[in-house]
């Protein structure tokens, strides 16, 4: 990791619970001048440690409410294919579907994890059987649907 000070972290520790905070009550909150604190934003935003400024929103009151966490394991020559196929690339076409939040190429029994957000089981339902297993290489697919979420957080630092 670049290295980071004590007012880098406590800057990032306030943009990751409220990126509409401003320079001013950052300054203030963490005994810098302001000016120091729009350098050492701009230095990070430029090394990408601050990849984006984004809103969460609440899935439930936009008709996502169903999440569901698949599995997917990946065969690289499908159907007995001379050359074999890239997971990668297979990950980034699942990922172009709209419903699709999180792609993961992981390790173990599974190959991919996928993190969905759709308005209904059905949805769900659909988006597997019409979407996810005609993409080339998806061999066996299995959904986890979330009963209720206990945590979710996009922050890194505590």
């Amino acid at each position: 990791m670049n290295q980071l000070d004590e007012k880098d972290t406590k800057i990032l520790k306030l943009l990751q619970k409220n990126s509409k905070i401003t320079a001013k009550q950052i300054s203030k909150n963490i005994g810098s001048p302001i000016t120091t604190v729009y350098s050492k934003i701009k230095r990070m935003e430029e090394l990408g440690i601050i990849k984006e400024y984004t809103a969460i929103l609440d899935s439930r009151k936009l008709d996502r409410g169903t999440t569901a966490f698949i599995l997917v394991t990946f065969a690289y020559r499908p159907g007995g294919k001379e050359s074999p196929l890239s997971q990668r690339n297979v990950a980034k076409q699942i990922a172009m579907f709209p419903e699709v939040q999180e792609v993961h190429i992981i390790t173990g029994g599974w190959d991919i994890l996928i993190k969905v957000r759709t308005d209904h089981v059905d949805t769900l339902g659909k988006l597997v059987m019409d979407k996810l297993r005609t993409v080339e290489g998806v061999e066996n697919t299995l959904s986890c649907i979330v009963y209720e979420t206990v945590k979710e957080s996009t922050d890194i630092l505590t």
